[in-house]
């Protein structure tokens, strides 16, 4: 049995609680926050799940029940309380982003490699079983060589939502809508596509009252020669299913919400994926479904795949399939859109560290 240990109890807290309640060999311990300590929210959170609320990030990490921390608290502290709790030897479940500059990913990868602790940064939608679909397709190159992709989050948050709280909205703490909400298919398009070389993008803000980008629109260069786009914004009324869509020189594959929603397949597709030409699993209706219209409905079952798989890595020896790494990879792209957008130039990716 492992125990949990949740840093902050906002409202992504309440998806891992959840997650960690759905697995047989996981029990939540204990819950502090780092902010607005004050407030009582850590002891309404723990009585409402029956665990211990901690008046601090120290009495948490001291616990002996608690082997693995999730990091909820804004994204700016992510690699802050990251470090704190590898070096207090527990195993990390970092939400996304990773942090918000590289230089932060990079102190907690280093961190967690020093530690000897296993670090996985979500991103759930790996889990998706439309992903894991395509990545078999991918794996069998039934698309053939790949050419054109496209990563999509047209999402809708109101002013409200970015009111909720100070740091919501800020460069320092948040960074706008392609880090906070769209990283999630930046991660999957480049788990799919393989390494970005080139970033020339545009960002600007269109429908809130915030120092950050609302819309992000970029055109990327893949080290294989392919192309692709990005597209994330949080002012996309009322919200519709995020889209990754893969094309090869043999077929083409839609992906809405982790679900696969089309696929199509040339002459030379093997027989039993052209058979699948006309789609898999249910079309998803557009709208404002899940997280497009409301960050709090969130389907939990990838989250606690993400989880599950951490937990197995520790018993294995194995890096997680969601590392630090790969968290600092979708971050780099993420901010090598913001310096084409504010320089108005093309943007070589370096990928560097490893």
């Amino acid at each position: 049995m492992s125990g949990f240990g949740i840093v902050g109890t906002g409202v992504i807290a309440a998806m891992h609680a959840a997650a960690i309640a759905t697995l047989p060999r996981a029990r939540l311990a204990a819950v502090t926050d780092v902010t607005d300590v004050a407030d009582g929210a850590a002891a309404a959170f723990a009585a409402a799940r029956g665990c211990a609320a901690e008046p601090g990030l120290d009495q948490l990490l001291a616990r002996p029940d608690v082997d693995v921390v999730c990091v909820c608290v804004p994204s700016g502290l992510h690699a802050e309380v990251g470090v704190r709790a590898a070096m207090a030897g527990k195993h990390l479940v970092v939400e996304k982003p990773i942090d918000v500059t590289l230089a932060a990913a990079d102190r907690l990868i280093e961190a967690a490699r020093t530690a000897g602790v296993a670090l996985t940064v979500i991103s759930q939608h790996r889990f998706d079983p439309g992903l894991i679909e395509l990545k078999r397709l991918l794996g069998d190159e039934a698309l053939g060589r790949l050419v054109l992709a496209e990563a999509s989050t047209k999402w809708y948050r109101t002013q409200a939502y970015y009111d909720s709280a100070e740091w919501r909205g800020t460069w320092a703490m948040d960074g706008g809508s392609l880090m906070n909400q769209g990283i999630h298919y930046v991660d999957l398009l480049r788990w799919c596509m393989g390494p970005v070389t080139e970033v020339t993008a545009v960002c600007v803000t269109q429908a809130h009252q915030v120092e950050v980008e609302d819309t992000a629109l970029a055109m990327v260069r893949f080290g294989s020669g392919a192309v692709g786009t990005i597209l994330s914004s949080t002012a996309a009324y009322p919200g519709f299913p995020q889209r990754l869509e893969i094309t090869g020189t043999d077929g083409t594959v839609i992906v809405e919400d982790g679900r696969i929603v089309r696929r199509a397949f040339g002459p030379r597709a093997g027989a039993s994926e052209a058979g699948g030409s006309a789609g898999t699993g249910a079309l998803v209706a557009l709208g404002a479904l899940g997280g497009a219209a409301d960050p709090a409905a969130i389907e939990v079952a990838s989250h606690a795949a993400q989880i599950a798989d951490l937990l197995a890595a520790i018993e294995e020896g194995r890096a997680p399939a969601v590392d630090g790494q790969a968290g600092r990879d979708a971050l780099e792209i993420v901010r090598a859109v913001y310096t084409s957008a504010r320089t108005g130039a093309p943007v070589r990716l370096t990928g560097a560290p490893r």
